[in-house]
């Protein structure tokens, strides 16, 4: 469905990826980890025909995914960013029927099914009753989970999504994520999400890219490359994993009177 081929993402004296081939398949679900500014945001932006490789290509199919006409391609991919002006002029109903525009039939208004999709993904992300209320005067976690309702309204075939859980309190992180899980096990949703938790990591993806910087990149399962030396590396922080519920966590060492380790 997505994949990349020999991907090279750069900035001036600067590498952040180097020749990265991955097949992104029907019911993945991904988690992007990586320190800051080790490329994850960058890759996503590739990954949507939003930014342009230094080399090799990002395919759709057949198709180059920056070659693909952009109503057609939003049919087919939904992002979500990690920054978004809030400064959007109508209500949440309005912003969230915003997901519609790629399947609209109609330029002169939303059809009956738009409308009750909409309104099935705000009760969704429990924003009952803030249909009529102003987008700009969300706060923070409502104005995420109006973002994510509208994601979810577009019904993509893959999402991309960067830091979905900011803002968000903990029973709206797992609201989220249930949902991500439930469109790759019912639907056959690609999902990939640039993840900084890594609990909710491992509990809900199956496949990891880890972006060490400087090109270096580790892919695979979690059994294979989540391991206490790639994650040292990768975070610069030694993990120590523990078993709960036969689930294998990781939390962080303890580091009393070391001061910081960053």
């Amino acid at each position: 469905m997505l994949r990349t081929e020999g991907l090279r993402l750069a900035y001036p004296g600067r590498t952040l990826v180097e020749g990265l081939s991955i097949g992104f398949q029907p019911g993945d679900v991904w988690a992007v980890l990586g320190r800051n500014g080790s490329g994850k945001s960058t890759l996503l932006h590739a990954l949507a025909a939003l930014r342009t490789p230094q080399a090799g290509r990002v395919m759709l199919g057949d198709d180059v995914v920056e070659n693909v006409p952009k109503r057609a391609l939003a049919r087919q991919i939904g992002v979500l960013l990690q920054d978004e002006s809030r400064d959007f002029w109508g209500s949440v109903r309005d912003y969230v029927l915003l997901g519609r525009y790629p399947h609209a039939r109609s330029p002169f208004g939303w059809s009956a099914e738009d409308e009750h999709i909409a309104q099935g993904e705000i009760e969704a992300m429990h924003l009952q009753g803030f249909g009529d209320r102003p987008f700009a005067t969300l706060s923070g976690g409502e104005r995420q989970r109006a973002r994510a309702a509208a994601l979810f309204t577009q019904r993509p075939d893959v999402y991309l999504l960067d830091e979905p859980l900011q803002h968000l309190d903990l029973p709206h992180q797992v609201a989220v994520l249930e949902r991500l899980a439930h469109e790759a096990r019912n639907r056959g949703a690609v999902v990939v999400m640039v993840l900084h938790d890594l609990l909710f990591a491992t509990r809900y993806c199956h496949r990891f890219l880890l972006l060490f910087g400087a090109g270096r990149h580790v892919v695979g399962r979690a059994e294979d490359v989540l391991t206490g030396d790639n994650l040292r590396d990768l975070y610069g922080f030694p993990l120590v994993p523990v078993e709960i519920g036969g689930e294998r966590l990781f939390l962080p060492e303890r580091l009393s009177g070391e001061g910081p380790h960053v």
